[in-house]
C-alpha cells in the first residue's frame, strides 16, 4: 500500500473497523507526509455475474449501482453508509443464490425497495430511470403508487 499523496510505502493504521459485513474499513496516516487516507478490504469470493435484459451476462461491478444510487439520492440527505448498506445486501443476495447470478431486473427492483424504504424522491428518481417512463402520465401513475401505499 503506497500513501496516495507522496507514494511513500510506510504508514500507520490510525483506526479500524468494520464497513458493512463482508468489509473492513482502515484510516491510515502517512508516517513521511503526515496526511491520512482510507482504505477498505473486502473479503474475494469469486465473480458474481448479473444477466442482462439481452440474456447476456456481465461481471456484477459495484461500482455501477453504487453510481446508480447517488445519481438518485443527489441532493439528498441519505449516507454514503447507507449507499454502502444498500450494495453490500444487494451483492449478499446474488452471493446466496446457487448460482451467483441474478437479472438486472432483480437488482433494480431491490434498489427501488431499498429507496423507498428511505427517501421517496430518490426512489422515484431511480424507478424513472429504471422504468423507462416514457411520458408525464407513467410518471404521475407511479406517484399515485407511492402515496396510495403510504396512506395505506
Amino acid at each position: 500500500m503506497r500513501c496516495p499523496f507522496c507514494g511513500n510505502e510506510n504508514h500507520k493504521v490510525v483506526d479500524k473497523r468494520e464497513s458493512g459485513s463482508e468489509s473492513i474499513r482502515r484510516r491510515r496516516e502517512c508516517l513521511k507526509c503526515g496526511k491520512r487516507f482510507t482504505t477498505f478490504e473486502r473479503l474475494d469470493l469469486g465473480p458474481l455475474y448479473v444477466i442482462k435484459r439481452d440474456e447476456t451476462r456481465q461481471e456484477f461491478n459495484r461500482e455501477k449501482v453504487k453510481a446508480g444510487i447517488f445519481r438518485a439520492i443527489e441532493k439528498r440527505s441519505v449516507s454514503t453508509e447507507k449507499v454502502d448498506e444498500i450494495v453490500d445486501n444487494i451483492e449478499n443476495k446474488i452471493r446466496s443464490t446457487d448460482a451467483n447470478e441474478m437479472s438486472t431486473k432483480k437488482i433494480g427492483e431491490m434498489v427501488m425497495k431499498a429507496l423507498n424504504k428511505i427517501d421517496k424522491v430518490a426512489y422515484i428518481r431511480f424507478a424513472s430511470v429504471y422504468k423507462d417512463f416514457e411520458d408525464v402520465d407513467s410518471f404521475k401513475e407511479e406517484i399515485e403508487k407511492l402515496l396510495n401505499r403510504k396512506k395505506v
